[in-house]
Formats: C-alpha cells, sequence, structure tokens
C-alpha cells in the first residue's frame, strides 16, 4: 500500500465550500487522499507525517488561464521597459524610466554583439509612458542605421523598427498594409501595429519573444510558475500544433517531471495567414486532444479579435477613444471569425477570444450566439479572455450564452493612470476590468497576467482586483472591487473552470491533483496592499516539491 503523506500547515485554505480551511493536507501519490485536521489524516493507515510546511500557508496552485510560454524566451532579448523585472533564474532586470535610458540600453546591447549584421531585438517599451516622446525609425537609427533594430512593445501587438528594418523588408511609402504607420509625408515612421503590419518583419524575430518557444523557453516558464505559485499554465497561442515536430517539441518537454500542468491553445484566428483549412485545423486538434496527459493538454484554441487599448488598437464602441483617436484595428474580418469559431465550436473543442474593447466583445457574442442557435451545445464554456471593457449589458449576455471571462486585472495597475487620463478617460475606466459586475451577473471569471505583457503572478492579480489602485495611488472605479476570498477563487477554481479542468485542480479536495501553492502568509491575514508582496516559497505538482528561485522579500514593482 502506497503511503499517505500528511502536510500540517500554519493554514490550509481550500477553495471548498464544504471545508474551507483546514490543519494538514494528505497526500497520496500524484493525488489528495483527504484534507481535514492533523488528528484526522494521521488516522488513515500507512500516515507519515511530514511538517516541511508546519510554518507556511497552502492554498491551491494557482491557475493562469491566459498566459504565454514565450514569456520563458523573451529573456533572450534586451529588456527595455518602464517597471523593474524579475527572470524565471531570480535576477531583476531593472526598468528603464526615460527614453534616453531606452536608448542607452539598446547602445549597450549593440556593443554587446560581435557580428554587425546580427539584429539586436529588444522587449517592453511602451510608449505610452512617454507621451510626446517617439520611439520608432529616427530614434532607433541614432543606436545604429545599419544594424537591424527590433523593438516590441509590452503589449505584443505593436513593434518600432529602425531604418535598416525598413529598407531590409521594402517597406516604404508604397507599402498598403494596415498597421504601417506613416508620416504626414506618406513614409514610414518605423512604427508597426498589429499583425499583418508586424508580420512584414516578422523573419527578423524568427524563433525569438512571446510567440515562439524552445524546450529552455518552455522550462524558464515553468520556473516562473513555481516563483508565483502557479501550477497550472498556459500557452495561450501556439503556432506549432499544425506541425509534427512542434507537437513533439511539447511531448518531449512537458514529461512526467515538468514542474507545472500546460494548456496549449492552438492560435486559430487573428495571426495571420494558417498552415492548414479550418476543417483539417479542428481535426488535427480533435486528434491531439486524445494525446494529452496529465500534464500536458491539447485541443483548445484561440482567436483573436481586436488589438490593446493602451496601444490604440482595441476596437471600441461609442464613445470610443477619450482623445477622439480613430478606433483601432480588426485582427481578422467579421467573416473570418464567424467561420472560424462556427468550425472549432462545432468540433466540439474550446475557444478564449481575446476580445479588449467592447466592440470587439459585441462582435464575438453576437457571432456565438449565432453559432449556437446553429450548433446547439451544452456546457462549452468559451471565453470572452481580457474582457476589459466589456459592459453591464454584456456580462448579462455573457451569462445567458453560459460565457466565462478572464478578466485582465493587472491593467488597473500597468496602466490605470493611463486609461484615466489617456486612453477611455475616467468615466470608462471604473467601468474597466468589472469583475464586480461579471460576479454580479454570474458570470464564472478568473484572472490573468498575459505574461509577458504582465509579470506572471496570481497574487499580483488578486491585489490589483481587491484594491483596483493606479500607480498614482487612485482607485479606479472602487464599486468594481472584489473581495480577497472571490479574487483567491478566481485565480484557483475559476482558471480551472475555464480550461475545463475544475474536476482535477484549482481546489484542495480528495482525489483532486496534489497541487499547491505554498507562501509565507495568508492573503487573507494581511492588508489587500500587500497581498503581491507575499512570499511564495514554492509549489508542490502531483505531489513533487518545487522550490522557487525568488529571494524574499520580493519588492518588484506589481504591473
Amino acid at each position: 500500500m502506497q503511503s499517505i503523506i500528511v502536510y500540517p500547515a500554519r493554514t490550509v485554505r481550500t477553495m471548498d465550500p464544504a471545508r474551507p480551511t483546514a490543519e494538514a493536507v494528505a497526500v497520496r501519490g500524484e493525488r489528495i487522499r483527504a484534507v481535514g485536521s492533523v488528528a484526522e489524516l494521521m488516522a488513515y493507515p500507512d500516515a507519515v507525517l511530514d511538517e516541511r510546511y508546519a510554518d507556511a500557508v497552502l492554498l491551491p496552485g494557482f491557475v493562469e488561464a491566459h498566459s504565454h510560454a514565450g514569456s520563458g524566451n523573451v529573456w533572450d532579448n534586451t529588456y527595455v521597459g518602464l517597471v523593474d523585472r524579475i527572470d524565471p533564474d531570480g535576477r531583476r532586470w531593472p526598468g528603464c524610466r526615460t527614453i534616453a535610458e531606452v536608448l542607452n540600453r539598446l547602445r549597450a546591447a549593440a556593443a554587446d554583439l560581435q557580428d554587425p549584421e546580427k539584429p539586436l531585438l529588444a522587449w517592453g517599451l511602451d510608449p505610452i509612458y512617454f507621451p510626446g516622446q517617439p520611439l520608432a525609425a529616427a530614434e532607433l537609427d541614432r543606436v545604429s542605421a545599419s544594424r537591424p533594430i527590433h523593438v516590441a512593445h509590452t503589449n505584443g501587438h505593436v513593434c518600432a523598427v529602425n531604418s535598416a528594418v525598413l529598407r531590409r523588408f521594402g517597406i516604404d511609402e508604397s507599402t498598403r498594409v494596415a498597421g504601417v504607420v506613416k508620416d504626414d509625408g506618406g513614409e514610414p515612421t518605423g512604427e508597426l501595429q498589429e499583425f499583418a503590419a508586424m508580420g512584414l518583419v516578422a523573419e527578423l524575430v524568427d524563433g525569438s519573444g512571446l510567440l515562439n518557444i524552445s524546450p529552455d523557453a518552455l522550462r524558464r516558464f515553468a520556473q516562473e510558475g513555481i516563483n508565483t505559485g502557479t501550477t497550472t499554465l498556459t500557452d495561450l497561442g501556439s503556432g506549432l500544433l499544425m506541425d509534427d515536430d512542434g507537437v513533439a517539441l511539447y511531448g518531449s518537454t512537458v514529461d512526467d517531471g515538468f514542474p507545472a500542468r500546460l494548456n496549449v491553445f492552438h492560435f486559430g484566428a487573428g495571426l495571420g495567414p494558417v498552415a492548414l483549412s479550418l476543417p483539417e485545423a479542428a481535426d488535427r486538434l480533435v486528434r491531439l486532444r486524445g494525446i494529452s496527459t496529465d500534464k500536458l493538454r491539447f485541443g483548445n484554441v484561440k482567436l483573436m479579435l481586436d488589438g490593446s487599448i493602451q496601444g490604440f488598437t482595441a476596437r471600441l464602441l461609442d464613445p470610443g477613444y477619450f482623445g477622439g483617436q480613430p478606433n483601432g484595428i480588426w485582427n481578422v474580418s467579421p467573416e473570418q471569425f464567424r467561420a472560424a469559431f462556427e468550425t472549432f465550436h462545432a468540433a466540439g473543442l474550446l475557444v478564449h477570444v481575446h476580445c479588449n474593447g467592447d466592440q470587439a466583445t459585441q462582435l464575438f457574442l453576437g457571432t456565438l450566439e449565432d453559432i449556437l442557435t446553429a450548433h446547439p451545445r451544452p456546457d462549452h464554456r468559451h471565453t470572452c479572455t481580457h474582457s476589459q471593457l466589456s459592459t453591464a449589458a454584456q456580462y448579462r449576455r455573457m451569462a445567458a450564452l453560459g460565457v466565462c471571462a478572464n478578466i485582465f486585472a493587472n491593467h488597473i495597475w500597468a496602466w490605470g493612470d493611463q486609461h484615466l487620463d489617456v486612453t477611455v478617460g475616467p468615466d470608462r475606466a471604473a467601468r474597466m476590468n468589472a469583475a464586480a459586475t461579471a460576479l454580479r451577473h454570474r458570470v464564472p471569471i478568473s484572472l490573468h497576467s498575459d505574461t509577458p505583457v504582465t509579470p506572471l503572478g496570481p497574487l499580483h492579480a488578486v491585489k490589483h482586483a481587491v484594491t483596483r489602485l493606479t500607480v498614482s495611488g487612485r482607485v479606479m472605479g472602487e464599486h468594481e472591487r472584489i473581495t480577497v476570498q472571490e479574487a483567491l477563487e478566481a485565480v484557483t477554481l475559476g482558471g480551472a473552470y475555464m480550461l475545463k479542468m475544475d474536476h482535477e485542480v484549482g481546489s484542495l479536495e480528495a482525489g483532486k491533483f496534489a497541487d499547491m501553492a505554498v507562501l509565507a502568509q495568508d492573503p487573507l491575514a494581511v492588508p489587500a496592499e500587500e497581498i503581491g508582496s507575499i512570499h511564495v516559497l514554492g509549489t508542490v505538482v502531483g505531489g513533487r516539491h518545487h522550490t522557487t528561485k525568488v529571494a524574499a522579500p520580493c519588492a518588484v514593482p506589481a504591473p
């Protein structure tokens, strides 16, 4: 008979309303045998006491339902973001507080490159923090006019390139691709918005960035999970699943010893040309779902409608952007979106749809209603991911249609001041990422990071959804605050539900996988403003223990 290991803790928070707290968790093999008092659990045959977590707090392992495995890849490039970041190995990367600091960091990185032809790749730029200070070809040419330079914006929807890149790929005044920004004279500025435009220079960054992965990137991504208490991750938008070698890359890396569970979503529409027809892609995903393991899940699809709010490429309903900027960019036409959504839905696949603006949410819901009328399907759990400007009426419609909402609470901190003052104005900003409204209308929710757009860290997302504080200390919509308990449920059972894994993970219950976050403090016992700073000691995944690489205290500013 396999031994039962009983792990006492200072506090066990189960997210199971039938037994919300306990003294200890009993684990047999990969699964939880029971949760209860030490005395109860030690009464089980062959029970063994292990007090390694006696001074810690145990919660269900956090579930991140919108992240990118390429988060482990971006650290091969030069970081030029505003805030300090910590990489998966625990190294702190200072932020660049001015455009001058960005250019100086790029110059230093260029000086380290031995090959004069090798492109300089960087990431994390966010010009909205530097109003009136552009960074495109003219500025990047001051770093180098000959070496190709590509700087990805932190939102993943925009990049800046220098003149050498424009020349190399023939981007000039004659280029007629949506998203190629031009000056008053019709010349490209070097800013490329959304995937059709960025795709013109995609060859330059092949194998790099958030949409590319490698075995090392996957392992670094998993270490980020350990560092943040996240035991279930997503690669929300992979371009590798239509190729056998791509599937093999995931399969050979995410093995029994991999320290997280990974859900891989096929990028089905919105990224550009696809390798297979929609019916062929759907058939292939159904077959791939059949080879899923306890650690690696296939059979899910991501569709992308619009861009980013802070990049002014999201699609907004009236009254539009605060400053009257033009509406954003559709990454796929409504007709193409309908065809893709209907095909994948009819095949029985789970679909998460990127909707930042409320016009994108409106298209998503209208299309889904038509599809469900033609192809009724109970318990589909299709998800509006980001759901940033979704309105109360749209949340009522989500509830009626059985839709989940994965809410980007981290925006409240990272760009809250900009949303209040620049992008959508104080009235609409107060209604952004409306977790309270979603819960009021009984829409299942989770909270996500979209890492590397913002750092992976469910405890930070909890803090932002609870406090709704911006960097300047303003409260961005006090009536959309939710409780700590509601936020913790969102990053555990909420994420598990929208991944159709809530029968396996998301709470500490007998029979579920023994996946736990090991914390130094109880999130329900500290001030809400301090939840994001709770030190994560490590994780337990399927009964195996994994140790963080981030030293306590974690004092990174929390975007």
